[in-house]
């Protein structure tokens, strides 16, 4: 007596070891980015509350944090600077001595010590080229007389962050206010100032999210009200599609989804049409909410976190920005 064949897929599920064999997608150190935070005066690191295990750092512990990144053999880091003073201008954002170029130059001092100890790449070093850390109103860019942000006068602002960033020793810079044009106006000015080779990438998905609120208390923002001009609005994914597009054929490096986990429709279909490789941003709330969930016993607070951030590669990330990359690269070591 003979059947017809049969397929049973819990045949692919059976054992730890089969699983691991047929598995669609896996994570690795180098797809991990770490985003961190150096703040100006600080004597000591600072423990960001709505972070659980985040903290701003001092120029030297960002540094260890840096080289911390290295050993793991993560892809990257992304530093936010947050500084003594503040103005409507944010003029600390491109000032020479200003702390994210202290922390760029820090940054890239650890990479280069560890690539020569160990001959092995280092994290790239990227720097976020807004203005909203700088400002004293907490908003992307330059105000006008009648407090909406003026995107022509923002731009020249970018351009110049982006110079001194790059000058200070970044590999990327990262434009995420969202303003029209950021993109051309930065490759312009960098390729004028001789930084060539210094990659962009676009914050080109990036929607207005009660997500950020913890990212707000790690960057002490001094923001009254919210970015709806100029952040998307939650309801459009086309819209995600055409900002895309536009950083695309303006010469971004790599485009960029954020957040992750509300957006991974939109993560996807930008991944189906880049030529360039796709990042998206696991942001604070994202972080925070599983952790405040672990820490009340509702969930397993490791396996909440990888199957998280796989969701974000799977729905198409190249690149992952997330608060956990040290943890995460340890797991799959």
């Amino acid at each position: 007596m003979t059947s017809g064949i049969v397929y049973r897929p819990r045949r692919l599920r059976a054992t730890p070891r089969i699983r691991r064999l047929v598995a669609e997608h896996r994570l690795h150190a180098a797809d991990l980015v770490l985003p961190l935070f150096v703040k100006e005066g600080l004597a000591e690191p600072a423990p960001i509350t709505s972070m659980p295990g985040q903290v701003q750092h001092t120029l030297d512990t960002l540094g260890e944090a840096v080289a911390a990144a290295a050993r793991a053999g993560l892809g990257g880091v992304m530093l936010f600077g947050i500084p003594a003073v503040r103005d409507a201008v944010g003029s600390q954002g491109d000032a020479p001595d200003g702390i994210l170029q202290r922390g760029i130059a820090a940054a890239r001092a650890a990479v280069a010590e560890f690539e020569a100890a160990t001959g092995r790449p280092g994290p790239v070093v990227m720097a976020d080229t807004c203005l909203d850390e700088f400002t004293d109103h907490g908003h992307c860019g330059v105000l006008t007389a009648d407090g909406a942000v003026d995107n022509d006068a923002t731009l020249e602002r970018y351009a110049a962050m982006a110079v001194a960033q790059a000058r200070a020793g970044a590999d990327v810079v990262a434009p995420s206010g969202m303003m029209d044009g950021q993109v051309a106006v930065i490759r312009d000015a960098l390729d004028d100032a001789g930084y060539q080779d210094v990659s962009i990438l676009a914050y080109s998905a990036k929607y207005a999210s009660p997500f950020y609120g913890p990212f707000r208390e790690a960057v002490d923002s001094a923001l009254q009200g919210d970015r709806r001009t100029y952040q998307m609005d939650a309801a459009n994914l086309r819209e995600g599609l055409r900002e895309a597009d536009l950083d695309l054929a303006e010469g971004a490096d790599i485009v960029m989804v954020k957040p992750a986990m509300s957006y991974l429709d939109v993560l996807h279909a930008v991944a189906e049409r880049s030529d360039v490789p796709v990042a998206a941003y696991q942001v604070s709330g994202e972080y925070a909410m599983i952790e405040a969930a672990a820490a009340n016993g509702w969930i397993d607070r490791d396996a909440a976190i990888k199957e998280s951030v796989l969701s974000i590669k799977r729905a198409g990330a190249d690149v992952i920005l997330t608060y956990w990359a040290l943890e995460i690269a340890e797991w799959i070591r």
